[in-house]
């Protein structure tokens, strides 16, 4: 199996991230990621995320609740128990049963919700160490 494209960390291709706090969320992820935000004219319900200089996707307040099925997005970092213990202190919720390797130790995948409950995903190149046996 072939390696996931390397976009370089903290970037996608392009993606929409919908939330019920706009500066709890850019907060948020401005310090998990670093991303930076954009206005966006004629509204102040959304801003552009910024990554590495490029546009990357939005950020916009959600039209009522925000629901498990608005998508995931993983965002390529480059150590995934690193990424995941800072967003769980940054106040985001890491999702039972992650981080875990990819079929073929292709990278490691983690999944957490941010503050305001989006979920958002995080890819790292490197697979997970392999885990040391427990002693009894």
């Amino acid at each position: 199996k072939s390696m996931p494209a390397d976009v370089g960390p903290g970037r996608v291709a392009w993606f929409d991230i919908t939330t019920t706090d706009l500066s709890k969320a850019e907060e948020f992820y401005n310090k998990l990621f670093d991303w930076k935000f954009n206005p966006i004219t004629g509204t102040d319900l959304a801003v552009e995320i910024v990554a590495g200089g490029t546009a990357i996707g939005t950020i916009r307040v959600a039209e009522g609740k925000i629901s498990p099925f608005n998508g995931v997005i993983y965002v390529q970092v480059p150590d995934i128990q690193e990424s995941c213990k800072k967003a769980k202190d940054l106040g985001g919720t890491l999702v039972p049963g992650f981080p875990f390797n990819l079929t073929g130790r292709t990278g490691a995948i983690g999944l957490v919700s941010d503050p305001t409950g989006h979920p958002v995903g995080m890819y790292s190149r490197t697979p997970l160490p392999p885990q040391k046996p427990t002693s009894k």
